[in-house]
């Protein structure tokens, strides 16, 4: 059979193993909630259609994204179309005397013109729409499921490991406590700003899947072969999963009186905290997600910055300005530990590199990547679980080893998937001269 069938081949059988996969968590979760009396992602996904949205971005992301399969004309349309359904639903909203909200409007218009181009469209320019939309709701979904899986996380795992994160913290210097000193002297403006960064993910999303994405109407063979929405899809359905495995709330709720009574100590962020030798798991209420190890905001601004990288200046600029910004907001606004930033870029390194340039297959290249990463990432929830003291009380070894990890594990991945291929690095990551392509720099 010649390559590209089978290649091709290929392809068609791991998106209908994805179809299915994804379609029994779906089921999966939506069971696991209604048991825990929560929404769940399709009955969540199904209200926000009239009800009211949980957050407006992820809706109008999605449908922004889905653009990228349209005509300027049919864009115009769509675009116009949603904010007017929108208004629409927000007036009826505060007719009945619901809260502020939008959404609505997006979903429906994705809804309908997914219908349309499937009824009414035809050939190439039929397939592009269908594509662009099941991305855009593919985003929706994944939304959904991570906000399913975090009050899970709460019913589920009444017990923390907070301490030990804290603890372990000490290796790299205490850096919530630190942070948190330069974004108080940011002052209100600079709070804001990071804030708006920090929760405004899919925005900047958006703005950097739609520059890789925005020829694909003009033919398939504009689809690039990996872009930001295939990394930020698996990392969210794998991501939430180590919630239930390393439980932590994050210092702004265990250690100030954010943590409603359920706190061990008022000391956060004024107090820098002394090396604790008998660090235990600690109870918790059950509202507060255990979402902290690993950092997913980390993750996703990650693969933000690097998927930005093959675009413009402006869009460079801007993947960088969004990695600093979350990094910040993770640590200053004491939403997690130094710890839990290394295992989310060490997930991000792992997902990132089983993805990237899939044209040159799965060689040794590949797989010692996956593995040494996906390894790392566990040897570190591990030290941190039962390592911690060691590691506060021998910071000066344990600080540097971290960092000299995480350098190798960068400097690894830009061998393999950036460096030039007749460079030593190159070489080293056997980036052959045929297996690159402008699609691939994405």
């Amino acid at each position: 059979m010649h390559g590209g069938a089978v290649h091709k081949e290929r392809s068609s059988v791991a998106v209908i193993a994805a179809l299915v996969g994804g379609a029994i968590l779906l089921i999966g979760l939506q069971i696991a909630a209604t048991r825990e009396g929560l929404v769940g992602p399709i009955w969540g996904l199904i209200r926000e259609y009239g009800a009211t949205p949980a957050l407006w971005s992820v809706p109008w992301a999605g449908l922004a994204v889905a653009m990228v399969g349209l005509s300027n004309r049919r864009r115009t349309i769509a675009l116009s179309a949603a904010l007017v359904v929108d208004i629409v639903v927000l007036g009826i909203r505060l007719i009945i005397g619901n809260r502020l909200a939008l959404g609505s409007g997006p979903l429906i218009v994705l809804t309908v013109l997914t219908i349309y181009a499937a009824v009414r469209w035809s050939d190439h320019e039929r397939v592009a729409a269908l594509r662009a939309c099941a991305l855009g709701f593919l985003l929706i979904v994944a939304a959904k499921v991570a906000a399913t899986f975090l009050p899970l996380t709460a019913l589920t795992r009444p017990m923390v490991l907070d301490e030990y994160a804290k603890v372990a913290d000490h290796a790299l210097g205490n850096p919530s406590w630190l942070v948190f000193q330069v974004v108080d002297a940011l002052g209100p403006v600079g709070n804001g700003i990071i804030h708006v960064v920090y929760n405004e993910l899919p925005l900047a999303t958006m703005v950097v899947a739609f520059w890789q994405l925005r020829n694909i109407r003009l033919g398939p063979e504009y689809w690039p072969s990996h872009y930001l929405v295939r990394t930020f899809l698996v990392m969210a359905m794998i991501g939430p999963l180590f919630y239930f495995v390393f439980p932590l709330v994050g210092p702004v709720y265990a250690f100030s009186t954010e943590g409603n009574g359920y706190q061990v100590s008022d000391i956060w962020p004024h107090i820098v905290p002394t090396i604790d030798v008998n660090p235990v798991e600690i109870p918790f209420d059950d509202e507060t997600p255990r979402n902290c190890m690993p950092s997913m905001h980390t993750a996703w601004a990650l693969a933000i910055f690097v998927h930005s990288r093959g675009g413009p200046r402006w869009l460079r600029y801007l993947g960088a300005f969004w990695l600093v910004g979350t990094l910040t907001a993770t640590l200053g606004f004491g939403y997690h530990y130094g710890v839990d930033l290394l295992a989310g870029a060490f997930l991000f390194l792992c997902v990132e590199s089983a993805l990237r340039d899939s044209d040159r297959g799965w060689g040794w290249f590949r797989i010692r990547l996956v593995v040494s990463f996906a390894v790392l990432m566990l040897v570190l929830m591990w030290a941190v679980r039962y390592l911690a003291v060691q590691m506060a009380q021998y910071a000066q070894i344990a600080g540097p080893l971290l960092v000299a990890t995480m350098a190798a594990a960068v400097v690894a991945f830009y061998a393999t998937f950036y460096a030039r291929p007749d460079s030593t690095l190159g070489i080293w990551g056997r980036r052959p001269v045929e297996a690159t392509s402008d699609r691939d720099t994405v």
